[in-house]
């Protein structure tokens, strides 16, 4: 989002990312990962980035904090449980104070959808968009790219553009409709060419869930209500949470749910032995996913947490337009 309202480096959406921004990103991340730690520790060096987490999070807040100090800034987290947030300050005056206090950059996860843009526009700081409620997770989709493009065959070491993932089908199951990684990645992978697969009932997939026209195929997205005929057309199978504290007032039988749609080893095998299996976590074993195959050769859950790390570090990095990384606004 090229916008003057919003300052140059800050990630609210992908949707308004190119390919070229995309490909820029990965490829400061590799840069990155290259460098040894006394190098890269120089690149933010005495810079303030400030992690404010309106919900809880273990991968997101702790992987932008590593990273953040893996570049030599200095973090501070601010979570609604031991601030004035609790006591009912606003989203911008919080954001304000941690301006005035010196911040440079605020990592933002919300409840609600749309408030990394309230906060960007409020502070003039930038904003990296740690999940906004159903809305989006724009660095999960990221390195949900990178953890693909480093696994699936012929990738490596492939330029990437618009037609990097052509041939690939990408399967997404779960609870798409309060997904905002189900929606980022259904945004950013068919830019390369994938082809996205939306599975999963009615209750928890509607035609419209992403706001994306999802019927039939559209720009590269489809819905499959049949886990196990989409299972067979996946060179990637990404599994979700089926968050229980969502399912109020969904006619949903979680028994039947796991006979229809849970990745077990007896389905992978018998529909598509060599997909990559992936999961943004947390998990919920025996629910959407079998331990047997969260644990087996397939995965690539625990590399996903790593890739995590890697490209958050870039993303901090084109935020504060440091090692001559330039900076754009999306």
């Amino acid at each position: 989002m090229k916008n003057s309202e919003y300052a140059a480096g800050s990630l609210l959406t992908v949707a308004n990312l190119s390919v070229e921004d995309v490909a820029a990103i990965l490829a400061a991340t590799d840069r990155l990962e290259r460098m040894t730690v006394a190098e890269r520790v120089r690149i933010l060096a005495e810079r303030r980035i400030a992690l404010l987490f309106y919900e809880s999070s273990t991968r997101t807040r702790t992987s932008f904090e590593l990273a953040a100090k893996s570049l030599g800034a200095m973090t501070t987290l601010v979570s609604d449980k031991s601030s004035s947030i609790e006591k009912g300050e606003s989203l911008k005056d919080t954001g304000l104070t941690l301006r005035a206090l010196g911040a440079e950059c605020i990592i933002l996860r919300h409840a609600n959808s749309g408030a990394p843009y309230l906060l960007a526009k409020a502070t003039g700081l930038p904003v990296l968009n740690a999940g906004d409620g159903m809305h989006e997770h724009p660095s999960q989709a990221l390195l949900d790219l990178r953890t693909m493009l480093a696994r699936l065959p012929g990738m490596s070491g492939r330029l990437v553009n618009g037609k990097t993932l052509n041939g690939v089908t990408v399967v997404i199951t779960g609870d798409i409709l309060h997904s905002r990684v189900a929606r980022s990645n259904a945004m950013l992978l068919p830019k390369l060419g994938a082809k996205v697969v939306l599975c999963g009932p009615k209750e928890l997939l509607p035609e419209d869930a992403l706001g994306l026209g999802v019927k039939g195929t559209s720009g590269g997205v489809v819905v499959e209500r049949d886990f196990d005929k989409a299972l067979k057309q996946a060179q990637v199978v990404m599994m979700l949470r089926i968050q229980r504290e969502r399912l109020a007032g969904l006619e949903l039988d979680l028994g039947d749910y796991i006979s229809r749609y849970q990745l077990d080893q007896e389905r992978l095998a018998a529909r598509s032995p060599e997909a990559l299996v992936m999961h943004p976590g947390p998990m919920i074993r025996g629910l959407e996913i079998s331990g047997e195959v969260a644990d087996g050769p397939n995965s690539a859950i625990e590399e996903q947490v790593r890739h995590g790390l890697a490209v958050r570090t870039a993303l901090l990095v084109r935020a504060l337009g440091a090692g001559g990384f330039e900076s754009v606004t999306v």
